[in-house]
């Protein structure tokens, strides 16, 4: 098992449960979900990643489990980890959930390359 897949489950439910449209991308060896065609949540191994509003990333930091986001050995501004501490009951994963959702509309989304 690459990421935890009960957990990705957890994540699609609640998407679906706010009506809010997403698809979905593997990568990170894990899998992402992207809402308006940008990055929001995912979940990499046994942990969500979560992108947040940065300008609360460091009061989101205060929460249980939550770490900063270091995939590529550097703090990444504004995505933040999460451990089963931190999702283990479904409404700490619903607040995690609606952080990355109000945050989504001010995000920006990743540059596409054109096929030439």
């Amino acid at each position: 098992m690459a990421y935890d897949e009960l957990l990705a489950d957890r994540i699609r439910q609640a998407l679906k449960d706010k009506k809010s449209p997403f698809n979905e991308k593997k990568m990170f060896g894990g899998i992402c979900f992207m809402v308006n065609e940008k990055m929001c949540l995912g979940v990499i191994k046994n942990d969500l990643m979560a992108r947040v509003n940065p300008e609360q990333e460091t009061e989101f930091l205060n929460d249980e489990g939550a770490r900063p986001m270091d995939f590529t050995r550097r703090p990444m501004r504004g995505y933040v980890y999460v451990d089963a501490d931190g999702t283990d009951m479904d409404e700490d994963l619903e607040k995690w959930v609606d952080r990355c959702l109000a945050f989504n509309p001010l995000a920006t989304s990743s540059k596409k390359t054109k096929k030439k």
